[in-house]
């Protein structure tokens, strides 16, 4: 029997050691919770363990402390008080920065300043009215406008009207994702899926099925409990943000109407658009998040125009037709994503 030596035997077990290695690969690795009072849910693959959950503790924080309306002593909540002396930081200045993106190119169909708005009709972390009344409606528009807030160089937010109420909710879940994004970008992390409150970020593939991220989009006519899906999407590289007003709605006591969690910045009202659902794919999760916002309040011909003019957006609409039925506009880059559910 041949025999071995000593350095023999070590450089074996070297070899075997690096074949190993080499065949392990990425492994996939999940994190899920609570976070913006929504869910989370995280697929990644890496060959070491990183310190998720510590990280995205440390940024759920940072945007609480930014940007929660919901937080008494969060940035947003003292400047919406009327506290002058806030610097804000550098996440409340990019979100600022993308907003004024969508509102110039939504016409200010989508806007920030609608927060006195979003509290009156009930739908913020104020208490709103009983009864839907035109006179305070009227009063309430006046302090409606993001062109009525400019930001300083050194981070203080100035505006032309006193009352004015930032709420950010409609951007700031997106942008929360496109933070998880960057972390993971910054720890070599290749492919992962990052979700939260149904927003989503892909990057790279699902390296378990060999293929890219499968998600679905939402049946606006299925009921609370139900989970069905009317389309699926692979999506690669790309955040996907859906908005919806199929579910959240109000009844006026006096009149009876129905009254719904769109609003219209430009008439300050409540309105159920022809766009029931609206799905956007983007170069990030924020701006995805405000052009879906956008969408809804701009109905589906606003929508279609603006969507013309956007070369790096797709989206797909689910719209109400005259007749009461539903139908489904999808933009070219769209439909190249789309997965046939049958």
């Amino acid at each position: 029997m041949k025999k071995f030596s000593s350095f023999q035997n070590i450089l074996i077990l070297c070899l075997i050691g690096l074949v190993t290695s080499c065949n392990s690969g990425p492994s996939k690795q999940t994190a899920a919770g609570e976070a913006l009072g929504t869910t989370y849910n995280i697929t990644y693959y890496s060959e070491k363990e990183i310190a998720l959950e510590k990280a995205l503790d440390s940024i759920f924080e940072r945007v609480n402390q930014s940007m929660s309306t919901y937080r008494e002593g969060s940035d947003i909540s003292r400047l919406n008080s009327g506290d002058s002396l806030v610097k804000v930081d550098t996440l409340f200045r990019n979100v600022f920065r993308l907003s004024e993106k969508v509102y110039n190119e939504s016409n200010g169909y989508f806007d920030p300043t609608v927060g006195n708005l979003v509290n009156f009709y009930g739908f913020g972390p104020e208490r709103g009215e009983q009864e839907v009344d035109t006179a305070k409606v009227d009063s309430l528009m006046q302090f409606v406008g993001l062109d009525k807030i400019s930001l300083t160089e050194e981070g203080r937010v100035e505006s032309s009207a006193s009352a004015v109420y930032l709420d950010f909710n409609a951007i700031a879940k997106g942008y929360t994702i496109d933070l998880i994004g960057h972390y993971l970008d910054s720890r070599k992390v290749e492919n992962y899926l990052v979700e939260l409150g149904g927003e989503l970020l892909a990057k790279g593939k699902n390296l378990e099925k060999a293929a890219a991220w499968t998600v679905g989009i939402d049946d606006p006519e299925q009921l609370e409990e139900q989970r069905t899906l009317t389309a699926a999407v692979k999506l690669k590289d790309r955040a996907m943000a859906t908005s919806g007003n199929y579910r959240k709605n109000r009844i006026d006591p006096a009149t009876g109407k129905m009254y719904v969690h769109t609003i219209n910045p430009l008439t300050g009202y409540a309105e159920k658009s022809d766009v029931l659902s609206a799905s956007v794919l983007a170069e990030n999760c924020a701006l995805a998040d405000a052009y879906a916002t956008a969408f809804m309040a701009m109905g589906l011909e606003r929508s279609k125009e603006m969507l013309s003019k956007l070369e790096t957006v797709d989206a797909y609409l689910i719209y109400a037709k005259e007749d009461g039925s539903m139908g489904k506009y999808a933009t070219a880059g769209f439909e190249e994503v789309l997965v046939d559910l049958d």
